[in-house]
């Protein structure tokens, strides 16, 4: 029997595919079906998956990629309320949708219940170019730069900070009071990185070969850890 909470419908950027929580290798067996079955209609379009809250890692979202290009449909981007699909989705090269109905929903698989947590009403901003010195962007939720950050430019998020690129200017992540927010970079050499009310800076001495690491809060201070981004 196909799972009931699989749903392919057509939007203005054009498919969209909402997966359930049946048990995941179900979903994909399903999906394969209706992509065959609909082989001619679905042949030459671009597709975003809806997975909710349902935490991927690359392998996973590649699974389905690689489906849809059997019948000749692009993945371009991957909705989800997990923080781990998100950064899997933007490892992938993918765009991660995030929907002003996402803070709630991000907060419900949390825990989160208390009035006083934090909201983020505003959805993803993708910026797909550099940041110059002296720009300045500012947005309540995440921000996924493709592209570098100069020194001298300045970036300012509700929640998550991805570079796919250098990271040398200014970022605050968790602007909002959100200490989970991380701040992702190729190269994390910012002249001063802020998430929540955490400070800290690069020190004097760089690395002579950069490697892509993650910012986040932990016991109290921000530390920076190997971002496996591939």
């Amino acid at each position: 029997m196909e799972p009931d909470s699989i749903a392919i419908k057509g939007t203005r950027q054009g498919l969209l595919i909402t997966l359930g929580e049946e048990p995941w290798e179900a979903l994909v067996d399903a999906l394969a079906r209706r992509l065959e079955k609909g082989a001619a209609f679905f042949r030459g379009g671009r597709a975003a998956l809806d997975v909710g809250s349902r935490s991927l890692d690359e392998t996973r979202i590649r699974q389905v990629q690689d489906l849809l290009a059997r019948y000749e449909v692009d993945l371009w981007a991957v909705r989800s309320t997990a923080d781990a699909t998100i950064l899997a989705t933007v490892r992938l090269g993918l765009t991660p949708l995030l929907g002003p109905e996402d803070a709630a929903r991000r907060a419900q698989s949390r825990g989160e219940t208390h009035p006083e947590a934090p909201t983020h009403p505003a959805g993803g901003l993708v910026v797909e170019r550099t940041v110059r010195s002296g720009q300045r962007i500012e947005h309540p939720g995440d921000v996924i730069v493709i592209g570098d950050v100069h020194a001298g430019a300045e970036i300012i998020a509700g929640r998550h900070i991805i570079v796919w690129g250098k990271l040398h200017g200014v970022v605050h992540a968790g602007a909002l009071g959100d200490e989970s927010a991380v701040v992702c970079a190729l190269d994390l050499a910012p002249t001063q990185l802020r998430i929540a009310d955490h400070i800290a800076r690069s020190p004097e001495e760089r690395r002579r070969r950069p490697v892509p690491e993650m910012a986040r809060v932990h016991k109290g201070r921000i530390e920076a850890i190997p971002w496996p981004h591939r």
